[in-house]
């Protein structure tokens, strides 16, 4: 945990687990850890509704949690089946994780991915033709728009986690699914036939896997050292460039690359080569972002408004437009879509732009009359205050894993 610090005194750490061995073994070592440090821990149990049984396995995890002395609260998703299936539980999981984790005061959510987990992803990674960033497999710290996510085991074998949950008297949990050749990282576990994490072949992926990390690292401190220089980024999802500071050399193309992501809110990365094209003409839309020159020579960099999400039924917490992280209750009724040509009312109240400004998300009541806008702090009734409208685009604005 040392190297994934600070984390000063009585910290308090979220942990997800699912029940089987090596989330469990996660929950045991936090425990102690943060027991040792005055603090304490939370587990969270995320149930997806995938299987019938699925319900009664999370209520059996949270009572082995119990029974370790382990605060454990259960979260229900009740995730649909359909394409993709495995991609959208991770996400849905993982949304529902940080956003408890925040909300119940711990700035971290602790992970139990391992050596093995490492070597999977690596391999599935390579499989797709993903390029050094990718490469770098899982990042054993990332920062989420509510809190910070650690993975300490990394370059722990998990036959040492079954080892730790064994000798805690507790019986794990075994999701059927994780022997289900039809996904693809199944059969690359299975390939790879080492359940215990000890062997050379998954050993040198994660090793591998750790170089270009180090690679990664580089390469993403230099990058935000360039965009640092040459980006004024504003929280209301928009940014003036200066070009002459920016650059036209790899790194400026690379940082220019990173902040249409952001302001796009894209999904996937855009390609470096269009985006040198986009310099070259000096302004233009690309990956849902839109550059336009500015005053003073600079480049201004926001989403383009005629390519924002449409209205979503207020039921967070969910991602609108790519862009920003909605939390808080559910309204039947209530709708998260963009501000658009009320935009103009709030013109002498701010100094964004107003392409911006329309761009925002607001939360419109049942009778489709304005109730919430971010960054200007504008609400009709005091309960406005339960929801947050947080930029945190989903693409280009962290490193993978």
């Amino acid at each position: 945990m040392a190297p994934l610090g600070p984390f000063g005194p009585a910290p308090r750490i979220a942990v997800a687990v699912s029940g089987g061995p090596h989330s469990l073994a996660a929950a045991l070592l936090a425990r102690d850890w943060a027991a040792a440090r005055g603090g304490q821990i939370l587990a969270l149990v995320a149930d997806h509704g995938l299987r019938p049984e699925s319900g009664a396995e999370a209520d059996h995890v949270l009572a082995l949690l119990a029974q370790a002395g382990i605060a454990a609260l259960g979260l229900r998703l009740g995730l649909p089946n359909g394409t993709r299936l495995q991609e959208r539980a991770r996400s849905a999981r993982l949304a529902a994780l940080t956003e408890a984790a925040a909300r119940h005061g711990c700035p971290w959510l602790l992970l139990g991915h391992h050596r093995g987990d490492q070597a999977e992803t690596l391999a599935f990674r390579a499989l797709r033709g993903s390029g050094a960033a990718g490469l770098a497999a899982m990042a054993s710290l990332r920062v989420a728009p509510d809190c910070l996510i650690l993975r300490p085991l990394l370059g722990f074998a998990p036959a040492r986690l079954e080892a730790v949950v064994a000798a805690a008297g507790l019986a794990p949990v075994r999701d059927p699914s994780n022997e289900n050749p039809r996904f693809a990282r199944i059969r690359i576990r299975q390939a790879l036939a080492d359940p215990d994490g000890e062997g050379e072949g998954v050993r040198a992926l994660a090793e591998a896997a750790e170089a270009f990390a180090r690679r990664r690292a580089r390469q993403e401190a230099a990058l935000l050292a360039r965009l640092a220089a040459a980006a004024e980024i504003h929280p209301e999802a928009y940014a003036w460039v200066d070009p002459k500071a920016l650059g036209g050399d790899a790194l400026g193309v690379a940082a220019l690359t990173r902040l249409l992501g952001l302001m796009g809110g894209a999904a996937w990365p855009v390609p470096l080569e269009a985006t040198a094209a986009l310099m070259a003409r000096g302004g233009g839309s690309l990956a849902g972002a839109w550059v336009r020159p500015g005053a003073g020579g600079r480049w201004l960099v926001l989403r383009d408004p005629g390519l924002v999400a449409p209205a979503q039924p207020l039921q967070p917490p969910f991602l609108w437009d790519g862009r920003f992280l909605v939390t808080g209750p559910a309204r039947p009724g209530w709708v998260c879509a963009a501000l658009g040509e009320a935009a103009a009312g709030f013109r002498q109240q701010t100094r964004t732009p107003l392409a911006a400004l329309s761009a925002l998300p607001a939360l419109w009541d049942e009778k489709g009359k304005l109730a919430v806008l971010p960054g200007l702090f504008y609400a009709e009734g005091v309960e406005a205050a339960a929801w947050r409208l947080v930029f945190a685009p989903k693409g280009g604005g962290l490193p993978p894993g």
